[in-house]
């Protein structure tokens, strides 16, 4: 069977991938970074999703066409009406494939701003995007195991080149590999993700958007618009470049004010009930209109330092978040409204006005500022949690123009033969602006659509049969359809010691402390001493939130955010012995 070569490991890859498999093509995989999973890791309020048996549980009136609507209308002027059919009408079934392939638990339901009815769905545990990716990134890994002949992940290998036939199809890729220039043949899924941060040489955020280049960034440092460029270069025409996302609530670090790349406040803090006041301590936006609007009232507003404030019933329903925020110094919790003032460094009177003017929109369902939901009272006698945001740059709405079956189009709009793209790379899906919750989906909806396209594209142009029954295919079906086969690694287990580490042995938490730096790193997990220091460069969440535990027990951390298995499958050789009792 012929292949398809898939470039990038993010969700809009992974979940191609599973697609083509499901319709019997094999799949190479390139993917630049040496840990797959892209900025779909960092997602952390949910995937959309219309019509979903979770809603239909929970009695939630929402369907396609609702949501069509609500996404027409944060589109605006830039409404492509056939992508966001796709994407709309698509959803539904793309939240219930995650949770039946893949056991996933999206169990609750929030309203994020713009949408008419609650439809961004999580579960309990860990950030969204990182547990959507981990269970589809683990299951292809397994299968590249189990399926070789199916399945090959070629992990820090950077695509140069798109080949091209006379006919002006395209026929695979050129890449570099350990220094080597490499190829491989096969039709090109393209989901290399946006270019938010983009400030290369070359930069498409610099050509297009030069007022946001200073601004700090959410993003990765692999989101140079690297898909965009190469697929430009074979005459694939651009949309929307300049339609750059700023999203109103970046985390500030008090201790790193200044900071290129920002951890993102997730909009579910504001979905959930949290305020946005400035420093008079007063509200001046509803908290849930569109990303543009919130980040363009923080402009005009001009009251630094904008804080996002939780009250006790905000902070329970998203509690894992607050956690995850206050144990990166992120964030803060005060126990009572007076310690809250003193905070904002104000008098009690000026935040209880500001509580009472808010319930009292509660009450008539009335607000100043146009906010049409809201999750109840507030009270002054109550615990909060506090952080400082700042607008960031986000997600590249622009990108490769795409036909509804994500065929990337040349200048003309005839579709490029052999070529296709998922997810962030690919523009007009969105218009001018994104919904909160739609970029997981755009990942999944556009990343099974280009699977079928090109699927069906290999039948036709190789006449190759795809079976569904038989042989090695229904063996692969059945574990597409089970759950991850990989089990839970014991945490006592650890692995010789890679060459040029530390011999493995016991360490007391004063030695672990002094291997603090970022050229010399240790933490400790569940017991286990790690050395990170050649990890660091790999790791998805970026350096930053490995240095942060430098020289120190992580665990907690650590747990909150990854699977048992994730350091025996992903850095065994990062261990080197245990803590001394």
């Amino acid at each position: 069977m012929a292949q398809t070569i898939v470039v990038g490991g993010g969700l809009a890859g992974l979940s191609a991938a599973h697609t083509l498999l499901e319709r019997g093509a094999n799949v190479l995989l390139l993917d630049k970074q040496g840990f797959m999973g892209g900025n779909s890791t960092k997602a952390t309020s949910g995937i959309n999703g219309a019509g979903t048996q979770t809603q239909q549980e929970q009695g939630i009136p929402d369907n396609s066409k609702i949501f069509f609507e609500d996404t027409k209308k944060s589109a605006r002027d830039l409404a492509r009406d056939d992508l966001i059919r796709v994407l709309t009408g698509r959803s539904g079934d793309a939240v219930n494939w995650l949770q039946d392939k893949f056991g996933l638990d999206l169990s609750k339901v929030s309203r994020l701003g713009g949408h008419s009815h609650p439809r961004t769905h999580r579960g309990d545990a860990q950030f969204p995007g990182m547990v959507i990716t981990y269970a589809q990134m683990e299951r292809l890994e397994d299968l590249a195991v189990s399926n070789p002949e199916r399945v090959r992940i070629i992990k820090k290998a950077r695509v140069t080149k798109l080949v091209k036939d006379q006919s002006g199809t395209v026929t695979g890729v050129e890449y570099l590999h350990n220094g080597k220039t490499e190829s491989a043949e096969g039709p090109v899924i393209l989901a290399t993700g946006g270019y938010a941060a983009d400030f290369t040489e070359d930069s498409l955020l610099k050509k297009y958007r030069p007022e946001l280049w200073d601004l700090p960034t959410t993003n990765g440092d692999h989101c140079t618009g690297d898909g965009q460029k190469l697929a430009m270069a074979v005459g694939a025409h651009g949309i929307d470049l300049e339609k750059v996302q700023v999203h109103p609530t970046g985390l500030v670090d008090p201790n790193e004010p200044d900071a290129k790349v920002k951890f993102l406040a997730a909009e579910a803090l504001r979905g959930v009930g949290g305020l946005l006041l400035d420093n008079t301590g007063k509200r001046f936006v509803d908290e849930l209109q569109h990303r543009d609007y919130v980040t363009g009232k923080i402009w005009e507003n001009k009251k630094y330092p904008i804080r996002l404030v939780l009250n006790g019933n905000a902070s329970k329903d998203i509690e894992w978040h607050c956690k995850h925020y206050v144990g990166r110094g992120l964030m803060k919790r005060f126990e009572n409204g007076d310690a809250l003032a003193k905070e904002f460094g104000l008098p009690p009177s000026v935040l209880k006005k500001t509580f009472e003017d808010y319930n009292q929109s509660v009450r008539t369902q009335k607000d100043p500022f146009g906010k049409k939901f809201f999750q109840g009272e507030w009270k002054y006698d109550d615990f909060f949690h506090v952080a400082i945001m700042t607008p960031v740059l986000h997600y590249t709405m622009g990108g490769l123009e795409i036909d509804p079956e994500s065929r990337v189009l040349d200048g003309s709009g005839k579709p490029i033969s052999g070529l296709f793209a998922a997810g962030e790379v690919a523009g007009g899906v969105h218009g001018a602006n994104r919904l909160g919750g739609s970029s997981l989906l755009g990942c999944v909806v556009f990343g099974r659509v280009s699977g079928d396209s090109a699927a069906s594209y290999l039948l036709q142009s190789t006449g190759a049969i795809v079976q569904k029954a038989g042989g090695r295919l229904s063996a692969l079906a059945g574990q597409l359809g089970a759950g991850s086969s990989s089990s839970p690694a014991a945490p006592t287990a650890a692995p010789a010691a890679a060459p040029g580490k530390a011999a493995m042995g016991s360490y007391t938490m004063a030695e672990v402390a002094k291997h603090n730096k970022k050229d010399d790193i240790w933490v400790v997990v569940d017991g286990q001493v790690l050395d990170v220091t050649s990890f660091l460069p790999d790791h998805p969440g970026g350096e930053k939130a490995i240095i942060l535990y430098a020289g120190r027990d992580a665990t907690e951390e650590f747990n909150m955010l990854h699977d048992p298995k994730v350091i025996p499958r992903y850095a065994p050789d990062a261990v080197i012995g245990r803590v001394k009792a």
